[in-house]
């Protein structure tokens, strides 16, 4: 066994390299079955970021359903999801490009059945015996309001006019028609409520020439969350709510809501995006469901008739996007070890297999540093939950008595949740010797209604205390170093660490990926879907506009004290360049070490390869730079205003 290597945190080789985690990656997403087959989408860095229709057989063959250009992504709330639907065989998407939705036939090529114009699709579901689809559609053609959201019927044929189901409210999702055909259920909402404050759920009679008839709310309101309806195969509607301030699973039958699981456990998602999923029929009595405990997700077997939860043992800590038959089921699954996989269960045996791997770049376990879930002290005499990574290299130890660098995770949202699934971007920074914690700071999900209520009205100073107060926690039990503590994170992560380093002194460094600076800008220039997100999360604006300024680190940017390093998308429609553009200028006119890298083409969130390299490097370069570590391999440097030497 060789003696490893001494050398300084941060200056390990690793073969965890940008290459190899842009080489041959991919990020899958929404499953949809079709008879024997698995439909898929997976995001292609390698391609630009380009969203591709996969379908797998049963004899175990994959194919793209769609070649270039096409691009299987919707921009409905901007962030997508649910961009396809499938029925006998045919396939039906919106194209990225002009946001279409595409008739794809076996052995045909895609044609459009949506006109052109400024029109969204979403969520897709096939009503075959009426030959069309039901969706929900984000109108744009007004130019002097915001966008209309409605749920519309579809001709499959893509002859006439869509027809308008349900209008009049700002959001519409999961329209689920019941198997006999004669009922449409939806969710709906009302700004200022995002899909986890507080939705509704709907029912109408869906008459034989495919209009609306009577309606009727069936659960829901202001304060309460309803996630993800589905008809069971024998007509009864079940969805999940969050009433008793854990999302559980309920259904609604003879006209009384009933509970079919109540626990302190969680069921249910934020729904930043359509299409997902947590449990799915594999038949009337029997459910494949999936929920989260102590960040921890678990599969499990539920008796519709009992009540019975049985745990299906599984290697997986992350699972999601549950689809189901009578004989198996089909998720997305991760875990430390495991990269996001689409993963096929056999119901009867119990056998795993995976279909998709996110990447199949294999590497050696020693060069792997698994996560340990912490709690730590806060403020108020609060308990907050992470993850933390020790540096790992089977090659290299560091010299007696240092400490490694750490770097904090604020992950975006900030209603969301970090997740434990293997992620060589993490193992990036730790196999080169810095610890990383992956924070799930108050206002994040999976810990219940209570937990995330936290930001309330708290958004900049909850997440940042707890941001802070867990690395403090690791310096305090001599884990990492005190004195190179770094926060970093994207969009809302993106604020949470420009607030970390304008009103705290915590951390020594930072990274801002397309992060918010100016929280009244974002008020007023966003999108439709979080137009009124900050309501909750700060105040009402413009009543509020005193808290607004009070927290917008542009308006402070002469607080900061340590280096600091923006990523930008140019095309971001989410939080524009000028949030960071308005950054940069003050910190240089100050004399920080600080840089700006700008990528052209990227939106929210970047997807092609050569900017996800690019960006990880240049993190790595900045803080080798601000720290004074030598680098192991030379990356391409990135200009620094204002660093000496």
């Amino acid at each position: 066994m060789t003696t490893p290597t001494v050398a300084p945190y941060g200056s390990w080789k690793s073969p965890i390299t940008s290459d190899l985690i842009v080489a041959g990656t991919i990020k899958v997403g929404q499953i949809l079955l079709d008879g024997d087959d698995v439909i898929w989408t997976e995001m292609r860095p390698a391609e630009g970021g380009r969203y591709v229709l996969v379908r797998r057989s049963p004899d175990g063959r994959t194919s793209d359903l769609i070649p270039p250009p096409w691009n299987a992504r919707t921009r409905v709330h901007e962030y997508g999801g649910g961009a396809a639907a499938v029925a006998g065989g045919t396939v039906y998407f919106s194209n990225w490009e002009d946001q279409r939705i595409y008739r794809l036939d076996p052995g045909g090529q895609p044609r459009p059945i949506t006109p052109e114009g400024k029109l969204r699709y979403a969520d897709g579901v096939v009503d075959r015996n009426r030959g069309r689809m039901i969706c929900v559609r984000e109108d744009h053609t007004a130019a002097d309001r915001e966008a209309a959201n409605q749920i519309v019927s579809l001709d499959l044929a893509g002859e006439g006019e869509a027809r308008v189901l349900a209008a009049g409210n700002d959001f519409y999702a999961t329209p689920r028609i019941s198997p006999d055909g004669t009922r449409l259920a939806w969710i709906t909402w009302n700004h200022p409520n995002m899909p986890w404050d507080g939705t509704e759920l709907w029912v109408g009679e869906l008459r034989a020439d495919g209009s609306l008839g009577q309606v009727e709310r069936v659960a829901g309101g202001a304060d309460e969350s309803i996630f993800q309806p589905e008809w069971s195969p024998d007509g009864v509607l079940y969805f999940i709510s969050d009433r008793t301030g854990w999302w559980n699973l309920y259904r609604w039958r003879e006209g009384q809501v009933e509970p079919v699981v109540q626990m302190e456990a969680e069921f249910g998602l934020p729904q930043w995006v359509f299409g997902r999923s947590t449990y799915a029929f594999a038949s009337a009595r029997r459910i494949i469901c999936a929920y989260t405990r102590h960040g921890t997700w678990q599969l499990a077997r539920l008796d519709t008739a009992t009540g019975a939860l049985t745990p299906i043992k599984t290697p997986y800590t992350e699972i999601e996007y549950v689809r189901a038959g009578p004989d198996r089921a089909v998720f997305y699954g991760g875990s430390p070890t495991e990269p996001e996989s689409i993963v096929q269960l056999d119901l009867a045996t119990g056998r795993i297999e995976v279909l998709r791997r996110a990447t199949e770049v294999a590497v050696d376990a020693g060069y792997l540093s698994e996560p340990r879930a912490i709690e730590f002290p806060t403020e108020n005499g609060l308990t907050a939950h992470a993850l933390y990574y020790p540096p790992q290299n089977r090659d290299h130890a560091a010299p007696e008595g240092e400490r490694p660098p750490l770097l904090v995770i604020s992950h975006g949202g900030p209603t969301s949740a970090t997740a434990s699934t293997l992620n060589l971007s993490i193992q990036y920074w730790t196999s080169r010797g810095i610890a990383v914690l992956d924070a799930n700071y108050g206002g994040s999900t999976g810990y219940g209604r209570a937990y995330r209520e936290r930001l309330a009205g708290q958004w900049g100073i909850v997440d940042v205390d707890d941001c802070a107060n867990g690395a403090r926690y690791l310096a305090e039990r001599g884990e990492v170093d005190g004195e190179r503590l770094i926060i970093r994170g994207g969009s809302a992560g993106g604020y949470t660490t420009l607030c970390a380093l304008t009103f705290r002194d915590a951390f020594k460094a930072g990274a801002s990926y397309y992060g918010v600076s100016d929280l009244e800008a974002l008020a007023t220039e966003t999108h439709k879907f979080e137009s009124r997100y900050l309501d909750r999360l700060v105040g009402p604006y413009p009543e509020r506009k005193d808290l607004y300024e009070e927290r917008s680190p542009i308006r402070f940017a002469d607080r900061i004290s340590c280096p600091v390093i923006f990523f930008q998308g140019l095309e971001d429609q989410v939080v524009p360049p000028s949030q960071a553009e308005l950054m940069v200028e003050p910190l240089r006119a100050k004399g920080l070490p600080v840089a700006y890298v700008p990528f052209e083409g990227e939106q929210h969130g970047f997807r092609r390869a050569e900017n996800i390299k690019r960006a990880l490097d240049a993190e790595l370069y900045f803080y080798s730079r601000v720290f004074g570590f030598e680098l192991a391999d030379p990356v391409e440097p990135v200009e620094i205003d204002n660093l000496g030497g």
